[in-house]
């Protein structure tokens, strides 16, 4: 035994032993012996169990586990650890799959047993390049040198928080462990891979305003309900409504530099679907993997519930860390529902008093201070960086004023509910116009006012007025009939179909429709705005409102289709084509 684990193995022993008082299920109650706070980590039982102290009353201490209880008992040992809930960031999370600890689960194995270590690539070296040289001052944030076989993004080391002065050492470059020392600053050793607790937020220097919108390549959302770089977004919507789909589709598609993708209780093949995918999806920026610069975090339902609790802190934490790196990152958490179903849960073990539907009086606290990490910020070091977060909701039966739906409601910047009625006529995204909104308007649009747009305001109004008023139509069609409305109303019902099936619909199968660039959307935008504007002139002068109405649109609602996803000027095409065919209609 060396000097070094033998210290190691004295100051283990120094700890505080307590024994197990009582166990149900994810509950375990142990006695309360010194030199235990609030959110320490625990190891219980003989499989040293993980579990995090979450109250502490007279000579008792409350823990949730994150593994499977059956087999502890009273009388066995808890061992404090003396420290948070922490998991390790470092350049091997690009491209890898964690359970909700931040565990790889590649190389686990079928079946993960209780108390079973995970494996990792511990013994993979990565390639140091340092940025500054012996000393040189330094401040916290400060990127020291950067990892450059991590995949497609060049992971950089900082100066961690609260650090800064002078480079005492700096490694040289070359190839170093995960658990190496490449840098001294301060009389601070800074290592390839920190620990970071999942509960505390990284700081920053401060948060700032963004104009500029996170593009999904979704029309719909792109076009009504966009969302500014940092902010938050509920998608509430009932089973079949495609919120696991849409949700992968932002994966592929957001122009993020990486992806979070945390999957807190939903089944285990739709998890293994948006693995599959990303494997196989080419990354349209760098030509590789898209999963390469994805960081994949699986608590299914059939996993440790607990677990689930602590997976969105989890994802948050790793999202965090790339973002003080001054990278745009997107947590998409699949379902929220699922991690609150998991307080309710606990909730209900330790005797708390539930509030509605038996979930806890702190349910609408927690879910704020979930959705306050999402932010743009100023970093540390001086750069911007944002976390933008997307939690789906699962309302059971699609009610949408139960409580986990009504509280995320309150603290989100945009909401975009998924309508049954138009998944069931198979129109997708189903993504509401009329119950959804977004926030962040006013500031993305002063964005693209300055980016040379001055027109996109205009053309969203529009597009929303146009479904508005269809949409005010529609029960009067359904009891009078169409050919009862005055011509320029019939004009309006027309305008209204060919926005939804020319605009808003959007296959996630289509080789060239899965995605749309800005400009293309804008353009199919104006070219249905533009048609319709069109018909109405025509009956305004004389044209009777059938002969206009047995025109065939084919051409402009195919163009969606048969146009590239960044072909604008294919679109305009389409348009002027169509508008010439219209000119031919005479009184």
């Amino acid at each position: 035994m060396t000097e070094d684990s033998g210290a190691r193995l004295r100051q283990t022993d120094r700890r505080p032993v307590s024994r197990i008082l009582r166990v149900t299920g994810p509950l375990v109650e142990m006695e309360y012996t010194g030199g235990i706070a609030m959110y320490d980590l625990v190891s219980i039982g003989p499989a040293r169990l993980p579990g995090e102290v979450v109250a502490i009353s007279g000579h008792v201490v409350t823990v949730q586990a994150y593994e499977y209880t059956g087999g502890l008992a009273p009388g066995q040992r808890a061992l404090p650890q003396g420290r948070p809930l922490s998991v390790r960031l470092g350049p091997e999370l690009l491209g890898e799959i964690f359970d909700g600890l931040l565990r790889p689960l590649s190389g686990a194995g079928d079946w993960l047993l209780p108390g079973a270590g995970r494996t990792t690539a511990e013994d993979r070296t990565w390639s140091f390049h340092p940025f500054v040289t012996r000393g040189e001052q330094v401040s916290e944030g400060q990127a020291l040198g950067e990892i450059r076989d991590a995949g497609p993004l060049r992971v950089k080391v900082l100066v961690p928080p609260g650090g800064g002065g002078t480079v005492d050492e700096i490694a040289e470059a070359g190839d170093h462990p995960r658990d190496a020392v490449v840098a001294a600053v301060g009389g601070i050793e800074v290592a390839v891979g920190s620990l970071w607790p999942v509960r505390r937020p990284r700081p920053v220097r401060e948060r700032v305003d963004s104009h500029e919108a996170l593009n999904t390549g979704q029309r719909v959302i792109d076009l009504l309900f966009p969302v500014a770089r940092g902010s938050t977004v509920a998608v509430p919507g009932g089973f079949g409504t495609g919120k696991t789909m849409l949700l992968q589709q932002i994966a592929k598609w957001c122009d993020a530099d990486v992806i979070v993708y945390v999957g807190c209780g939903e089944r285990g093949n739709e998890m293994a679907d948006v693995i599959t995918e990303l494997s196989e999806l080419q990354d349209p920026r760098t030509g590789g993997r898209l999963a390469d610069r994805t960081v994949t975090i699986a608590n299914t339902s059939n996993m440790p519930m607990m677990a689930r609790e602590a997976s969105v802190y989890t994802g948050m934490t790793v999202a965090e860390y790339f973002r003080d790196m001054g990278l745009d990152v997107v947590v998409i958490a699949d379902s929220t529902s699922r991690w609150a179903e998991a307080l309710r849960e606990f909730a209900s073990r330790t005797g708390a008093l539930p509030a509605e539907e038996g979930y806890p009086a702190g349910l609408a606290s927690a879910i704020a201070a979930f959705y306050e990490r999402a932010a743009a910020v100023t970093t540390l070091g001086g750069d911007r960086g944002s976390v933008t977060v997307i939690g789906a909701v699962s309302p059971p039966g699609g009610d949408m004023t139960e409580p986990v739906t009504a509280h995320t409601e309150r603290f989100v910047r945009c909401l975009w509910t998924l309508d049954r009625d138009l998944a069931y006529a198979r129109h997708y995204p189903a993504v509401s116009w009329a119950g959804s909104f977004s926030r962040d308007v006013p500031v993305l649009a002063a964005g693209h006012r300055a980016a040379g747009d001055p027109a996109w305001t205009r053309r969203r109004d529009r597009v929303g007025a146009v479904l508005a008023e269809a949409d005010r139509l529609a029960d009067l069609v359904d009891l009078i009939g169409i050919a009862a409305l005055p011509a320029r109303e019939r004009v309006s019902v027309l305008a209204g179909r060919l926005v939804r099936e020319g605009v808003l619909q959007q296959s996630a199968l289509s080789e060239r429709d899965a995605y749309c660039g800005p400009e293309k959307t804008a353009a199919l935008a104006d070219a249905v705005l533009a048609v319709a504007d069109r018909c109405r002139e025509l009956v305004d002068s004389g044209v009777p409102a059938a002969s206009v109405e047995e025109v065939d649109f084919g051409p402009l609602l195919r163009t969606r289709e048969d146009t590239g996803p960044q072909d604008a000027a294919g679109v305009a095409a389409r348009r002027d084509a169509m508008l010439a065919g219209l000119g031919e209609l005479r009184p």
